[in-house]
């Protein structure tokens, strides 16, 4: 879970509760990588992984000076209601992955996983040197068939009530937003590596469901949003235990698609730039509306089945998902 919501702090409490804790980096800079890193390394001995966003195979055209006016003016109303100037596009409007990834084998975490894309045999054999197992992300039977035939040791599949980010790549059009069992019993009877699963998985009953639908491994985020350690912020946690917000795939926050809770601003935006213009556009707005207590303007990714959260330690909520 990028964005702060995956602190050190829940990476290592997960580890050492007997998960493999994930460290969502893909918005830090290769110096935050090895800081963090070194801080989940302070709380545990057990192995974690790393997480960035790979390129994408279909590279965004830079959006014109017009469509930047018009994504502004939809989020303007919003800035002026906190206070903020008028919403510009930052000079920097990503990380450079290729430094991020030099940053991970550095780090040589246990595992590197990864999402919106594929790595080239260059990235993989250098993560096999470093003794790094490799993790794609697929969202339907075509992306996991490729992640596999690229060399990848799992494949994470991603079924349609997961939320934040479809982790797929290119346009979507593979992209199955598959009922999660489904999606795992075709690719498990296709595939010969390993198979995780993610998407809706809230308790242990979803969990062994997984399981027993052919998966080696079950892959839990929105389960831990609540989590004493996790970094989501005060509005953030008080709209899911409301529980009243319906989830959606919307585009308005980073101009990818993503699950997350209904909200004013996911609503209000019709003209969202491209990844990762959009994210960047909207990012000063929602760390305002975070410190102000303001979830309407907040990017609350969150899967369907987010209302069966709780408020716990770390390892109090893996102990209620651990198959019996």
């Amino acid at each position: 879970m990028a964005g702060g919501i995956g602190t050190p702090e829940l990476v290592a409490a997960v580890s050492e509760a007997g998960g493999l804790g994930s460290l969502g980096a893909a918005y830090l800079t290769p110096e935050q990588i090895a800081a963090a890193v070194a801080e989940v390394r302070a709380r545990t001995a057990r192995p974690f992984a790393v997480n960035l966003f790979a390129p994408g195979s279909e590279l965004p055209v830079a959006p014109t000076a017009a469509q930047i006016a018009a994504a502004a003016a939809e989020l303007a109303p919003f800035h002026a209601g906190l206070g903020l100037p008028p919403p510009a596009l930052p000079a920097r409007v990503a990380e450079d992955f290729g430094a991020q990834f030099a940053a991970v084998l550095e780090a040589r975490p246990a595992v590197f996983s990864f999402a919106f894309g594929r790595l080239d045999a260059g990235h993989l054999t250098a993560l096999r040197g470093r003794g790094i197992l490799s993790i794609g992300t697929a969202t339907g039977l075509a992306e996991a068939r490729q992640l596999a035939q690229d060399g990848v040791d799992a494949v994470t599949v991603q079924g349609g009530a997961a939320g934040g980010h479809r982790g797929g790549w290119g346009s979507g059009r593979d992209d199955e937003l598959a009922g999660t069992l489904d999606l795992t019993r075709r690719v498990a009877a296709t595939l010969e590596v390993p198979v995780i699963v993610a998407g809706g998985l809230m308790t242990r009953a979803d969990v062994q469901a997984a399981l027993d639908a052919g998966a080696s491994l079950a892959q839990c985020g929105t389960a831990f949003l609540r989590a004493a350690e996790a970094g989501t912020s005060a509005p953030y946690r008080a709209a899911l235990a409301a529980g009243t917000a319906p989830t959606g795939l919307t585009l308005s926050f980073s101009g990818r698609p993503a699950r997350g809770l209904v909200n004013a601003l996911g609503e209000a935006v019709h003209s969202p730039l491209p990844y990762p213009y959009q994210n960047a556009l909207t990012r000063e707005l929602r760390a305002a509306g975070a410190h102000a207590g303001q979830a309407d303007v907040l990017s609350l990714w969150a899967g369907e089945g987010y209302r069966l959260g709780r408020e716990d330690s770390a390892a109090g909520i893996l102990d209620t998902l651990w198959p019996r």
